[in-house]
């Protein structure tokens, strides 16, 4: 959830791990939106593209790339900020502006649910059909509400355990594992293990992962809430546990992904649950104190490999683009694999090329490719519903309760339990 294109995109893109639930929600726009959606798509000219801050230069040398090879159809890059409610927000409010110059828009996975039902986002039908072929089926997934494509998938995202590999020489592959290994940080002096659990979108993240790891869900197979199960509520007391007992920082409570990626790369702790950003920052900060000295694993579960969360950001073209048919191309740009290599390279952002991940040039220079394949392969996908909102302040409230004290891991699931109900009853 937060800074860079990829830790904005993390900010974001935690979120809620838990099988599809779909909700049909009311279009904001009618008739009129469906008209506007059509207009514009032979048309070409130049585009704004949309997106949070840019911190790893990831996005102005692709779009000066774009602009040499279209000298009539330039895009001009609008840069939000590196919050990720702030993003939407802004994105919320041209929308309902009927903004003609928010062309391309940059949604978190999260998003696009939400947006595609308000009648926001152009389908990806017809002339404005993309090729997915080549793309990993769980970002199309993404991508897709009520069966239609309504963006390009851009970039992937799946948690990742980085460890400090002078300390440990086998990364632990369960919770336990990695629970017993904090007597090698307590010797060492530093922190043992800390992800994000500050109270927004990150905590989302952290608390599903936790409870799909241990066995548990926060929905069940029929898209309805079931996160009042024993499994659920282990998942939970675990981070509950690791707080009391310091093998949490207490200061982890306000973490989001930038300071415990500050603290691991500062060497102050032996794991880092994050996204795969950290690793060139980690790899290339001039301040890192860990660059020679850290290896990436699977997030550990219960009995090996745990359920990392699907992310993700994907790219969309708005009913309100005058130049419909310059955007799509600018969209099939983005997911071309000389594009996705250089998001790759350039800011450790996951491909949505399959074929990438095996790519030997491509793994030559990142080496946890592998890993974060199978990171994503074994991700939760997050519900597509367009009240998400309310589904991941109900899952922040009661986690959040639960780590700081307030609510036991009993009376949270269950607060919890009722929360998603009505969320998923009301829309609220």
């Amino acid at each position: 959830m937060k800074t860079s294109r990829a830790k904005v995109r993390l900010a974001s893109v935690a979120g809620l791990a838990a099988v599809g639930l779909v909700l049909t929600g009311c279009s904001a726009g009618g008739s009129a939106n469906t008209d506007a959606a059509k207009s514009g798509q032979d048309s070409r000219g130049p585009i704004t593209y949309v997106q949070g801050k840019d911190n790893s230069n990831v996005v102005r040398p692709l779009i000066e790339k774009w602009n040499a090879a279209h000298p009539d159809e330039k895009v001009t890059f609008k840069e939000q900020s590196d919050q990720a409610d702030q993003q939407h927000d802004d994105l919320v409010q041209h929308f309902q502006a009927k903004d003609e110059n928010y062309d391309v828009v940059d949604v978190d996975v999260v998003w696009t649910a939400e947006f595609a039902a308000k009648s926001w986002l152009t389908p990806l039908t017809g002339e404005m059909k993309i090729d997915t072929s080549k793309l990993l089926p769980s970002t199309v997934k993404t991508a897709t509400y009520n069966d239609t494509l309504y963006a390009a998938p851009q970039t992937s995202d799946g948690g990742l355990l980085y460890y400090r590999k002078d300390l440990v020489k086998t990364p632990p592959t369960t919770w336990d594992e990695m629970m017993q290994d904090c007597s090698i940080a307590k010797d060492a002096g530093i922190g043992c293990y800390a992800g994000q659990f500050a109270k927004y979108e990150g905590l989302t993240v952290n608390a599903s992962e936790a409870i799909n790891g241990a066995g548990g869900s926060i929905l069940g197979k029929d898209g309805a809430p079931d996160v009042d199960t024993t499994a659920a509520k282990a998942g939970l007391q675990n981070l509950v546990d690791a707080f009391k007992d310091g093998n949490i920082p207490a200061e982890a409570i306000t973490y989001q992904e930038e300071q415990g990626r500050t603290a691991f790369e500062n060497g102050k702790l032996l794991f880092l649950r994050n996204w795969p950003y950290v690793y060139n920052l980690a790899k290339t900060d001039g301040s890192s104190k860990v660059k020679d000295t850290f290896g990436i694993a699977p997030l550990p579960g219960k009995d090996g490999v745990g359920a990392s969360t699907l992310g993700g950001h994907n790219a969309a073209i708005s009913v309100y683009s005058k130049h419909k048919a310059t955007a799509h191309d600018f969209l099939e740009f983005l997911i071309s694999n000389d594009t996705q290599k250089f998001f790759a390279t350039q800011g450790s952002l996951a491909p949505v090329v399959g074929d990438l991940y095996t790519d030997s040039e491509l793994t030559a220079k990142l080496p946890y490719l592998p890993t974060l394949l199978k990171s994503i392969e074994s991700a939760e996908p997050r519900p597509v519903t367009p009240f998400y909102p309310a589904v991941t302040k109900a899952i922040q409230d009661n986690s959040y309760a639960a780590l700081k004290g307030s609510k036991s891991v009993d009376e949270a699931v269950k607060d919890m339990q009722a929360a998603l109900e009505s969320a998923t009853s009301s829309g609220n």
